[in-house]
């Protein structure tokens, strides 16, 4: 690990680059890209080809995905590993929990494929000196010279996670294989002054300190990995006094952080931002991201499966980074319906459920809703009281929401709440359709 690089990317990232406005902003980027890309092109072969009957203006230039991205992995990475052997390294890593081998100098991650597929990362060592430093100069509270013990709860440990540990700050993997009473018994003498998890497990973890099962007082709670829902986060603040902050981090890196008022802010420093709009009334869109600092395995113009809301006030914080209201989930979790004149089928964002669910019934400590057919919801319910009128109230609200958009009402079905924290990333809200026609968005 290259520490002095480490030092200058979290001096970098924590005091030193700040923007006046998002004008400056873009024109460090287009810098930043412009430089960029005259590395790619020469080192990818398949940005080479890709782009060959393109003019060099990087804002239109053609949009891949995660399925161009594994389609084409030989020939995209520029260190010249295959797919396959970079594959073979992380399912064994997978199996055996050792995430410690590389190949040559570069580390390989590979994702829990909740959009469908599971896709593969390369970082070389310079790039996760840089991705640690960027990391700690946005998390830390206080300076690199304050000593931090992190707990850190993932469905697999990486050299990347690793590579922020110094003399001064200790990482410590949870493996969420693992079994709970072993994570309360490590918490409990651990004493972490920083914990990063899944609202799930974040959840959990407050309902063992509320039951006294654990005595932590952690300076700062990071949820990572799932979409943080509304009723665990005020759950999760209530129990531990404090904001509950957020990273936004996938397979295609380090995309979004909180402030200190607890606000989602697109890291721009590192990566661009553009927006494919599916309702640009309500800023509700799908990112389309060029990363700059990422030369192993770029990702230029690289479309993500998730659906973002953009924050419609000035974040109070100051920052000129695009602030999100929330992350809504995957574009594979969108709910359909039928409209009841067109026979069209028209999308329901994630957003449209939560807040139909929430705003039912008080009871409601946790739900799951899945959408198993265009005309079948599933509901999962976990009330304070066992004769609450909550399912009721959901009920009414869905189909209230339903109306409203002029579709076709579907059958709603209740089951029992038997959801329990594990190695699989959580989804409240959940699309398990596997085929859909086309759509209008409403």
């Amino acid at each position: 690990m290259n520490k002095l690089l480490l030092l200058k990317q979290y001096l970098l990232s924590k005091y030193l680059r700040r923007f006046k406005s998002s004008k400056t902003i873009q024109v460090y980027q287009n810098k930043k890209i412009e430089k960029h890309l005259a590395f790619v092109l020469t080192h990818s072969p398949f940005y080479r080809n890709y782009y060959q009957d393109h003019l060099l203006e990087w804002e239109s230039l053609p949009v891949i995905s995660k399925r161009e991205m594994m389609k084409h992995f030989d020939e995209i990475n520029t260190v010249g590993i295959s797919k396959e052997e970079a594959f073979q390294l992380a399912v064994k890593a997978e199996k055996t929990r050792d995430f410690s081998p590389k190949i040559n100098t570069v580390s390989i991650g590979l994702s829990s494929g909740t959009s469908g597929n599971r896709g593969l990362f390369l970082v070389s060592e310079k790039e996760s000196a840089m991705w640690a430093g960027e990391v700690l100069g946005k998390l830390l509270p206080g300076s690199l010279m304050k000593e931090q013990k992190i707990a850190f709860f993932l469905r697999a440990n990486n050299n990347l996670y690793e590579s922020t540990k110094s003399r001064k700050i200790s990482f410590h993997f949870f493996d969420l294989v693992e079994d709970l009473k072993t994570h309360q018994n490590r918490l409990h003498e651990l004493k972490p002054t920083i914990i990063i998890a899944p609202p799930s497990m974040l959840r959990m973890i407050a309902e063992w300190k509320g039951n006294n099962i654990i005595d932590i007082t952690p300076q700062k709670i990071i949820s990572v990995a799932e979409v943080l829902e509304d009723v665990d986060k005020a759950f999760i603040e209530e129990i531990f006094q404090q904001t509950l902050h957020q990273v936004y981090q996938a397979t295609e890196g380090f995309l979004a952080t909180t402030c200190s008022h607890g606000v989602l802010h697109m890291n721009e420093d590192i990566i661009a931002i553009q927006k494919e709009y599916l309702d640009e009334e309500k800023g509700i869109f799908v990112p389309i991201i060029t990363d700059f600092t990422r030369r192993t395995q770029p990702l230029i113009r690289y479309r993500l499966n998730d659906v973002l809301i953009e924050r419609q006030t000035p974040c109070p914080c100051g920052s000129h980074f695009l602030a999100l209201e929330r992350i809504d989930g995957r574009c594979d979790d969108i709910f359909y319906g039928v409209h009841e004149q067109t026979g069209e089928q028209h999308m329901l964002f994630p957003d449209f459920i939560r807040r139909a669910v929430m705003l039912s019934s008080e009871d409601i400590l946790e739900y799951k809703v899945t959408q198993k057919d265009l005309f079948l919801i599933d509901i999962k319910l976990k009330v304070k009281n066992e004769n609450s009128v909550a399912e009721a109230k959901v009920k009414q609200e869905l189909e209230k929401l339903w109306k409203e958009k002029l579709l076709v009402l579907p059958q709603i079905t209740f089951t029992k709440y038997d959801i329990i924290t594990s190695e699989r990333k959580r989804k409240r809200i959940e699309n398990v359709i596997k085929k859909k026609a086309k759509h209008e968005t409403i």
